[in-house]
């Protein structure tokens, strides 16, 4: 995910401030028409698709400074954006095992790839929080399920 641009240090827990300054340099580097890695662009597709988020990514230090508490009632634009990441990294190496293909029906279903994405990320946010209640791993096949039977 974001974490491949990120130093060292952070390669695989990059900090919210990471995530934020890999989005609003995709986004500065597609208005200045420079050259974006792979995955860089599978990221600015995502965007694209979500132009009520530019004006935010427009921004890196506002970007920085803005708080998105569950109680301020907007969406974080910048999770949004990294869990449509995420779903097309599993989508790609399936990974958990079944997700591409689950993907691939309910796309089909909906005829739409995007809403598929954002079905999909009702199953991943569900198996991230029963996760993190349990104390367990992410249990993949039970993320997979939910998939399929959206």
């Amino acid at each position: 995910m974001a974490a491949a641009l990120i130093t060292e240090p952070t390669m695989f827990t990059p900090s919210s401030d990471d995530v934020r300054r890999f989005f609003c340099e995709i986004f500065r580097k597609h208005g200045a028409h420079e050259i974006l890695s792979p995955l860089e662009a599978i990221a600015l597709d995502w965007i694209v698709q979500h132009p009520e988020y530019q004006n935010t990514l427009s921004d890196v230090e506002a970007a920085l400074a803005r708080d998105y508490a569950v109680e301020g009632g907007q969406a974080n634009p910048f999770l949004h954006l990294s869990m449509h990441l995420s779903i097309a990294e599993q989508v790609s190496i399936d990974q958990p095992s079944g997700i591409r293909a689950a993907c691939s029906s309910l796309t089909q279903r909906l005829d739409s790839e995007h809403e598929a994405h954002h079905l999909i990320m009702e199953c991943l946010g569900q198996m991230i929080w029963n996760s993190q209640r349990a104390g367990l791993p992410p249990d993949g096949a039970a993320y997979v399920e939910c998939v399929r039977k959206r």
